[in-house]
């Protein structure tokens, strides 16, 4: 059992002059020349503050017991080692923020934070930190920020930091180190949410067309690690120390750099891609895994195996990992999957690309043709429909006897009606829904309409008329407008309808004096 309160943890067991102070769950044990970590600490700690002391190494199980353990502090100490096991039989998952800041640390060891998955922020900024182990931020998935400033680093194991082994890092501070150059293919394949906050100046780069052209495109994108600190950012000219320049600032020295083709070299490959029919394509097998024992397979939608050099047919495979899809097929849509294999440090990684085949738009060369034959085939069939009525009457009828004279001059209605009939007849549109005939097969997904209304009502929604030139009647159902949304465009189109149906489509007899 532990102590549950501030008051039954005597100080003669913390420190043995006392001057540890406890307060709820915080225990502060600052600036006491301690020389290593004190024993029979209350287990109801949330808080520990050993920092401003001169604590040289952490032993095994130093932090024993304390099962509630969330933030750690040991800034300002001379820490040389942490041996394994150190963290062990503590909170494990629970711990949250450890400050290592300030110390002597020279090499990160991969078995130095093993028993803290649930570590969410790690400093280490202000050691002497040369090296950092390939596995040394292994098992922190829940590690958000890494702050690993003013050390002595000169490389980093970018290739150590994925998607799925970190997928809540938002910053790495490697910035005042002593990095020379970058692994751009490295950094490029890193997730972009590490990308954002990866700062990296005041380093000792060497001026580089690949480096600087990484550094701009991260300014394109607005990553704040660049625009925040643009006046940082320095360079080595020929890898001199006194030709370091801001090259932000004086980037004369890059002005023949290749800058559009080294941006498609820093490009990640994205998850989901299209390419037209008869159209080559490249897939990459995006992957942190740089060693030289490094193999690549694919799998095609078709559960067909590919290595290099492919097959002979479609799929051309290199030994870099690409996939080359050289003539898309319809058929060669789907997800192919990629998997790269380390044989020495027995790991694998796997992606997965979504392919898209799109087929030719045939319309869009064709259209003017198109258009073009069916408004002069409908011209034909309308002009031949109304030659077939005005010159081919069905039946002959005999000669009538001649009538006497008559004794009005008022013409009859029938003849009125007749003569409105034939007008109303001659100007009548295209032949109805309900019609079979040639008209109808014009075209499945275009209307040819002549001599239509401008506008008209349909459900309740305005229609527009047909286009200038008559190459469709009809817009699209996305652009029909409701009488709410354009109430001057629909009282004039019914005003323009009014005026026409009393001039043309009227069947009301015409009175002349």
């Amino acid at each position: 059992t532990g102590e549950e309160d501030c008051d039954s943890a005597p100080p003669a067991d913390l420190h043995p002059a006392g001057g540890c102070l406890c307060a709820s769950d915080i225990l502060s044990c600052t600036a006491l020349d301690l020389e290593q970590v004190p024993r029979n600490m209350p287990v109801f700690a949330a808080t520990l503050d050993l920092s401003h002391n001169r604590i040289k190494q952490l032993q095994e199980g130093a932090f024993e017991g304390l099962y509630r353990l969330e933030t750690l502090r040991l800034a300002h100490n001379q820490l040389t080692t942490i041996h394994q096991g150190a963290f062990q039989n503590t909170s494990g998952a629970l711990l949250r923020h450890l400050d290592l800041s300030s110390n002597q640390l020279r090499v990160l060891k991969q078995h130095y934070f093993q028993e803290l998955a649930g570590l969410e922020e790690l400093l280490l900024f202000n050691n002497r930190i040369v090296q950092v182990e390939s596995r040394a931020l292994a098992g922190l998935g829940n590690l958000r920020k890494a702050y690993l400033s003013h050390n002595r680093l000169t490389h980093f194991p970018f290739f150590s930091l994925q998607e799925h082994s970190h997928p809540r890092l938002t910053m790495l501070d490697l910035s005042s180190n002593r990095l020379l150059k970058l692994p751009l293919e490295d950094i490029s394949k890193l997730p972009t949410t590490v990308q954002k906050g990866l700062y990296l100046h005041n380093n000792s780069l060497d001026c580089e067309c690949s480096m600087y052209v990484l550094f701009k495109l991260w300014e394109q994108r607005g990553y704040a690690s660049v625009t925040e600190f643009r006046k940082e950012h320095t360079c080595r000219v020929y890898g001199r120390q006194r030709g370091t320049v801001r090259f932000f600032q004086h980037d004369r020295y890059f002005e023949k750099c290749n800058l559009t083709l080294l941006s498609e070299s820093l490009t990640e490959q994205e998850s989901s891609v299209s390419v037209k029919v008869g159209k080559a394509v490249l897939l990459h097998c995006v992957t942190p895994l740089t060693s030289h024992s490094v193999t690549f397979l694919w799998v095609s939608p078709n559960q067909e195996y590919v290595a290099p050099p492919g097959n002979n047919g479609s799929l051309k495979m290199f030994n870099n990992g690409s996939l080359e899809i050289m003539a898309a097929r319809a058929e060669d849509s789907g997800v192919y999957w990629c998997m790269a294999v380390d044989q020495q440090q027995q790991r694998n990684e796997t992606r997965e690309v979504n392919v898209t085949v799109v087929p030719h738009d045939d319309s869009e060369s064709h259209e003017p043709f198109n258009t073009g034959f069916t408004t002069l085939l409908g011209c034909v069939v309308s002009l031949v429909l109304v030659l077939m009525y005005l010159y081919l009457t069905p039946c002959r009828c005999p000669p009538c006897p001649k009538a006497p004279p008559p004794t009005t001059t008022t013409p009859s209605a029938g003849n009125e009606a007749g003569v409105g009939s034939a007008q109303s007849s001659i100007l009548t549109p295209t032949p109805p829904a309900t019609a079979e005939g040639p008209a109808r097969k014009v075209s499945t997904n275009k209307h040819v309409v002549f001599l239509e209304p401008i506008s008209e009502q349909q459900n309740g929604r305005l229609r527009a008329g047909p286009r200038d030139g008559g190459v469709q009647g009809h817009l699209g159902p996305g652009l029909l407008l409701g009488p709410e949304q354009h109430p001057k465009l629909l009282s004039q189109s019914q005003q323009r309808v009014g005026e026409t149906d009393s001039l043309v489509f009227s069947d009301t007899p015409t009175m002349l004096a």
